[in-house]
């Protein structure tokens, strides 16, 4: 199977079983990754990023498949323009 057909086979659940395989060096049933398994779940991330998803996130490859890094100003910028998930008051609970 070549590059293009393994990534685009890929689903949105399996990047992010080899996206959390690749942060914990586990695999979600705890069993941990060989060095060799680390080293191809992370291509296959990487590869799943630059040309599924288009990345432009910090620290994440783009569709150049370059690695996207972001200046501090730039992350403090994006996280201010974001809008709040809930926000509670003492007398909510």
């Amino acid at each position: 199977m070549n590059i293009d057909a393994l990534v685009k086979a890929m689903t949105p659940e399996v990047y992010e079983r080899l996206r959390q395989a690749a942060e914990t060096g586990k695999w979600p049933d705890g069993t941990l990754l060989s060095e060799k398994q680390r080293e191809d779940t992370m291509h296959a991330v990487m590869l799943y990023q630059a040309k599924v998803m288009g990345s432009e996130e910090h620290m994440t490859v783009n569709a150049n498949g370059e690695i996207v890094h972001k200046s501090r100003a730039q992350l403090k910028q994006e996280m201010s323009q974001q809008q709040d998930i809930a926000r509670f008051t003492q007398d909510d609970f």
